[in-house]
């Protein structure tokens, strides 16, 4: 029976250990067609993601995330950054590929490209980094149901040293800083102390409001 996308909601979980089994590559990359297909503010997708399978990196990794476990042990750790600023190079690409792709230009489009190139731009970069930073986690999302449609399990990460992190990518020199981590494996269900819990959330009445 094909589980339901609620079903995939309540049965993944913040996988705690990994067993090291290789991810076949198709899976990872639908998860990456995930991540390009989410929405973002204006269509600007601001962030790059980063696919780390090279093992010494993943160590070092492993030391500015608070030594957790899945860093290392996971198939493939998804690393995702969030552009440093929005300039008019990077918001004018973003135009520019829209009509290239849809073969025509539109007046109404052309309006609000110059209304961002107008105001973007000219924000405080930390300011314009925090929007960009926010559009990660809408991804991040997709990437997460992706993996857990893919049979695989995943680990939502915000535990790790940024700055250390941007160093060890070579992020900052390419005008991106870190957001979030995502390692995407097997999980090992001897060592995760998490595996057989009940999940818990609030009940709906404490969470929602219809007004």
């Amino acid at each position: 029976m094909t589980m339901s996308f609620l079903d995939k909601l309540n049965e993944r979980y913040a996988t705690k250990a990994m067993n090291g089994e290789v991810v076949p590559q198709e899976k990872i990359d639908n998860i990456l067609e995930a991540i390009r297909l989410a929405p973002t503010s204006s269509g600007l997708q601001p962030f790059e993601v980063f696919v780390v399978t090279n093992d010494d990196t993943k160590s070092s990794i492993k030391e500015i995330a608070w030594n957790q476990s899945q860093v290392t042990d996971c198939s493939h750790l998804l690393v995702f950054a969030a552009w440093d600023n929005y300039t008019v190079y990077r918001i004018n690409y973003m135009f520019d590929l829209t009509n290239e792709i849809r073969g025509f230009k539109n007046e109404g489009w052309e309006n609000y490209r110059q209304m961002l190139l107008d105001g973007y731009p000219k924000r405080d970069p930390e300011t314009n980094f925090e929007h960009a930073a926010r559009q990660t986690y809408i991804a991040f999302m997709a990437a997460i149901t992706q993996a857990a449609y893919e049979g695989l399990d995943s680990t939502p990460m915000e535990g790790f040293d940024s700055k250390a992190l941007d160093k060890i990518l070579g992020l900052r020199e390419k005008g991106l800083r870190s957001t979030l981590l995502l390692p995407i494996g097997y999980k090992d269900a001897d060592k995760d102390w998490l595996v057989n819990l009940v999940k818990v959330r609030k009940p709906m009445e404490k969470l929602v409001t219809f007004i």
